[in-house]
Order: structure tokens, then C-alpha cells, then sequence
């Protein structure tokens, strides 16, 4: 289903027609460029329904996703674009009231899913459309996809079957440590807040900022991986009390 999906979206004109970083221009082969779109499509619908596992953390991540997204549309002069974006943002801070820990009511796969879906979408369509490029819409979601891909290349390389539930996500693994899951979601807005703030900035900056910023935030990420790793040490020697927000 997720592959129909992706294909319904190349069939609609949604497919990536080049690879692009700051000062860097790969154009690809109509072949390459719907293979790579569809690899893209559907990791971005599988990692937002394997980074939905704590309250308010996915609904959090479409507030700030979408929400930035319609900024950087409108920045560019497309509020139609903008419009859609904002408008998947209210909708998930409408869920987020209820989603926030402790949670009363819950997504599911279906809704992260289609999340995912449409966070590939709408990058996508900016891509296209020349609103922004698709690294500057990777970067605004980079919480869920640093972690996603981390933890999956981790698992695969030590040749566990990646495609089987697991616990072994970063956030999951700050509250196997002994965090709350409000203290660990408000940690992750702190890092949706600058990946958000650096994509505004990163918009129509010049090529040695926008490469700073990249840098900025994956070591931002880098560093909370050693965090994590840090407090779990901690938390196993006994020296680490649970906190509560």
C-alpha cells in the first residue's frame, strides 16, 4: 500500500528531478530520479509511523513540520502551498491537546502514516515547484529522520531484522533510562524548535550559512545521541533518579 501510494503521488507530477545541496546541482535520469522518489516517499511514510511510540511526540512533530513548511511556501509566494501546510499544522495541534502526555487518545498507524505521507508530499511539492529545495523540508524534519535512520542502519548492521517492532529508538530509550515521557517530549520540541528556526534561516541564505546550519543541527543530533548513551550509563550504574514534569 505504501508503494501504490508513492505512485499515485509520481503519477500526479510529485517526483524529485534532481539531487540538491547548498552549491551542489545532480540532475537525474527520469529512471533514477522515480526510483529515488519512491525510496523517499515511502521511508518518509514508514519512519513518521516508527517514531509515533511516546505521547505528543508525532502530533508535536507535525505542528512544527507543517508549520514551518507553510512558512518557508509563504516565504517564497505560494500561500496556496501555505494554506495546505497550516492547515495539517491546526489539525495536529487540534489532536496534540488530546495526545499530550498523558494521552487520551491516540493516532495509530494509520494516522502517522498518513502523516508521513503527507510530509513527503508537500516536500516534494515544494521541490517541484521551486518553493524550496527537498533538503531544506529533510532538515525541518530532521528529529524524526536522524533518528530513524540511525536506529534502522544501527539494527541492520548488527544484523537484527529490522522490519520486527522494537524499543531501541533514541527518545524510547531516554525513558527506558528513567525520564517521563513529558520531560523526553519536551526535549524533542527543543530540538524540532531549532530544527524549524534553521530552515527559516537556511531559506535564501548564502551557500557558507546554509552549510553552517546543516552543520549546526547534525551535531545538535550528534550530540544528543552521546546524551542518550550518557544517561543510560547513568541510569544503569544507579545514579540516575527519575524526574517528572
Amino acid at each position: 500500500m505504501h508503494l501504490l501510494a508513492a505512485v499515485l503521488l509520481q503519477a500526479g507530477g510529485l517526483f524529485g528531478q534532481s539531487i540538491v545541496l547548498p552549491g551542489i546541482h545532480i540532475s537525474l535520469q527520469i529512471g533514477m530520479a522515480y526510483v529515488i522518489s519512491v525510496l523517499f516517499i515511502i521511508w518518509m511514510t514508514n519512519l513518521y509511523n516508527f517514531m509515533d511510540g511516546m505521547d505528543g511526540f508525532a502530533g508535536g512533530m507535525a505542528v512544527f513540520g507543517f508549520g514551518t513548511m507553510g512558512l518557508l511556501g509563504h516565504f517564497a509566494g505560494n500561500d496556496y502551498y501555505a494554506t495546505v501546510c497550516w492547515v495539517i499544522a491546526a489539525a495536529a495541534a487540534g489532536f496534540l491537546v488530546w495526545n499530550f502526555p498523558p494521552a487520551r487518545i491516540f493516532m495509530g498507524d494509520t494516522g502517522s502514516s498518513a502523516l508521513g505521507l503527507l510530509a513527503a508530499a508537500m516536500s516534494l511539492w515544494a521541490d517541484r515547484d521551486g518553493l524550496f529545495p527537498l533538503w531544506l523540508a529533510v532538515l525541518v524534519f530532521a528529529p524524526f529522520v536522524f533518528d530513524a535512520t540511525l536506529t534502522l542502519a544501527h539494527r541492520t548492521l548488527k544484523g537484527e531484522r529490522f522490519w520486527e517492532a522494537h524499543r531501541n529508538h533514541y527518545y524510547q530509550r531516554l525513558v527506558q533510562a528513567g525520564w517521563s515521557h513529558r520531560r523526553t517530549v519536551f526535549w524533542e520540541y527543543g530540538l524540532m524548535l531549532l530544527c524549524s528556526v534553521g530552515a527559516l534561516c537556511a531559506f535564501r541564505a548564502s551557500m557558507v550559512t546554509q552549510w553552517a546550519i546543516i552543520g549546526v543541527i547534525l551535531a545538535t543530533c550528534l550530540a544528543g545521541v552521546i546524551g542518550v548513551r550518557h544517561i543510560e550509563q547513568r541510569h544503569l550504574a544507579g545514579r540516575t533518579p527519575e524526574v517528572s514534569m
